[in-house]
């Protein structure tokens, strides 16, 4: 046996005695545990496109423009204006200009991935803190601030879904058999 062969048995075989040693260690000191179905639905948050994940809750945009001037106008100002953070309304008819503005109401293609966004990581110092329905009245109050709903909106997980967004058809269409 050439030395590369021997060397590569060699790996082969510690590789081997490394997995049994970590489960052996494992079962020693009591490292690890299966994770709870409770303890899981805490991390399984995400809202995809056509609505499934949504939780229970309801807000309007009246609501949300309270939460957001308490919440979120400090990075975004007062009107979504984006001082000092991201814009987050106007822009729309921008995208194919030199300077694009890209906001709710100009790119996002989906209402419910702006409700997953915000759930998942906003406000910017204390992400995953807002509550369903806050996050409900937030997105309706930035839909209504880019003009996609009425300003007397209500938001939920039926409604949401069915909020067809200005820029919806302006993305490539996903070729994956899986997506819908």
């Amino acid at each position: 046996m050439s030395t590369p062969d021997k060397l590569a048995a060699l790996l082969f075989a510690l590789v081997l005695l490394g997995g049994a040693f970590s489960s052996a260690e494992q079962r020693r000191y009591g490292l690890g545990k299966k994770i709870s179905e409770q303890d899981l639905a805490a991390w399984d948050i995400d809202v995809r496109a056509d609505g499934a994940g949504l939780p229970p809750g309801t807000g309007s945009a009246a609501q949300g423009r309270e939460i957001f001037l308490a919440k979120c106008s400090a990075c975004h100002g007062e009107n979504g204006e984006g001082t000092p953070m991201d814009r987050l309304a106007g822009g729309q008819g921008t995208l194919a200009t030199d300077k694009p503005v890209k906001t709710v109401g100009s790119y996002w293609p989906y209402a419910t991935t702006l409700f997953d966004y915000v759930r998942r990581t906003m406000p910017f110092t204390s992400p995953q803190s807002l509550s369903n329905d806050e996050v409900y009245s937030l997105t309706a109050y930035l839909l209504s601030l880019n003009g996609i709903v009425p300003s007397d909106a209500v938001m939920d997980a039926k409604a949401l879904p069915r909020v067809e967004m200005p820029n919806r058809k302006s993305f490539v269409p996903d070729p994956r058999p899986d997506v819908k």
